[in-house]
């Protein structure tokens, strides 16, 4: 069961590995009719449960809630077994997608989780409108999807299974630019 505690754990290991700056990205979780999301700029480590705010499946966004508060909530009306929404800033994950195109890892854990990772080229100037709706939609298939240039979404049924995704596809993109570091070198 996700909880308050859980989820500022989890925000924080974000930032702890790499994976966000101090105050990027967010996450929430579900528990009934409430999602619990980060704050809008909030300090990953700073971050106390009792910082968490509150939004209704309905739409309504707790007064300070993350940026990307809608986002979530759409991820979950369109996912009823998620629990769990992490959004990270990967860096490897952010440099290999740049193109647009979408992320075929190569390395066998990849390959088992992931057989394509969609990429999402929304413009800066809509992304608030655009990207709950296709975001959402994407993550009905899959299990995580990236933003070009932004980031990376990840949803599950539990933190833990959210985390390994977002974890698990920073490796394969940390792996495959070795790889071409190394081709170009052969």
């Amino acid at each position: 069961m996700c909880t308050k505690e859980k989820l500022v754990t989890y925000y924080s290991w974000l930032r702890q590995y790499g994976y966000n700056d101090s105050h990027s990205g967010n996450a929430s979780f579900r528990e009934d009719d409430t999602v619990w999301i980060t704050p809008s700029g909030a300090c990953a480590d700073t971050l106390q449960p009792e910082d968490l705010i509150a939004c209704e499946m309905s739409g309504v966004a707790g007064e300070k809630a993350s940026f990307d508060a809608a986002l979530h909530i759409e991820v979950y009306r369109k996912n009823p077994d998620a629990r769990a929404v992490l959004h990270s800033h990967c860096p490897y994950t952010i440099a290999l997608t740049l193109d647009g195109k979408e992320f075929v890892p190569e390395d066998f854990e990849g390959q088992l989780y992931f057989p394509k990772v969609p990429v999402h080229c929304i413009p800066f100037s809509s992304y608030g409108e655009q990207a709950p709706q296709v975001v959402a939609d994407t993550l009905q298939e899959h299990c995580i999807t990236v933003t070009r240039g932004h980031g990376v979404y990840a949803c599950a049924p539990s933190l833990d299974l959210a985390y390994k995704w977002t974890c698990s596809l920073e490796q394969s993109a940390k792996i495959a630019h070795l790889a071409r570091q190394i081709d170009r070198r052969g």
